[in-house]
């Protein structure tokens, strides 16, 4: 093991986390903008975007991230939409993982009970009011640890960027790789990069969800 090399490019590894670490926490809170909107408009059954949205989840979910990246990058610029790569792996992340989202929420939604609804619809609030108001916090509470999982899963997926051209951790690894034939140094500081941006979410995910199952938060059984 080549120590030296270590030390000389660990600040080009930083800079690689720095976008990734960036990349990923605009994805993740778009994705979860496009999940409660999904949410939003299931709920409400509206005639046309009920089924839009359906399709939306089956393409997402059942087509590879990197697929998706290379007909961003790669095939809008054949009809005149040029993205760059951050822009892609933005845009990427939040198609994916809004489909996620919006799958945990259900399963939150599911779980409120639906006298909820009636109470609320009882008391004069609208569909929307009772979504935003009643169903849609319990929800939030109750899909916490799928919230988590589905961050730290499009965290990682983050490490196909490289294939558009997107200078982030796997990208300065093979590199690296290619240029000066230092595979284990390479991928020993690439392991460890993921480590130090994963293990404290990770943990700070664990606290959260005993927190919140410890407040009672998700016990749907009142208004």
């Amino acid at each position: 093991m080549d120590y030296s090399f270590i030390v000389k490019y660990a600040p080009l590894y930083l800079e690689a986390a720095m976008l990734t670490i960036r990349i990923a926490a605009c994805g993740i809170v778009g994705a979860f903008v496009v999940g409660i909107v999904c949410c939003l408009i299931r709920e409400l059954r509206l005639p046309i975007l009920s089924p839009l949205i359906q399709v939306y989840i089956e393409l997402s979910r059942n087509t590879p991230l990197l697929i998706q990246l290379f007909f961003l990058y790669f095939g809008l610029p054949k009809v005149g939409i040029v993205l760059s790569s951050e822009a892609c792996g933005i845009v990427g992340l939040i198609f994916l993982g809004g489909s996620y989202m919006a799958e945990g929420f259900r399963t939150g939604i599911d779980n409120v009970p639906g006298i909820q609804r009636e109470a609320a619809y009882s008391l004069g609030l609208t569909k929307p009011q009772t979504f935003w108001r009643i169903i849609l916090p319990q929800a939030v509470a109750t899909s916490v640890p799928v919230f988590c999982a589905n961050s730290i899963f499009l965290i990682k997926e983050t490490s196909v960027f490289s294939a558009v051209a997107l200078a982030d951790l796997m990208y300065v690894t093979k590199d690296l790789i290619g240029l000066y034939y230092k595979t284990d140094e390479a991928l020993t500081m690439l392991v460890i990069s993921y480590l130090l941006i994963l293990l404290p979410i990770s943990l700070v995910s664990s606290w959260i969800e005993r927190r919140v199952r410890y407040a009672g938060y998700g016990n749907t059984g009142t208004l």
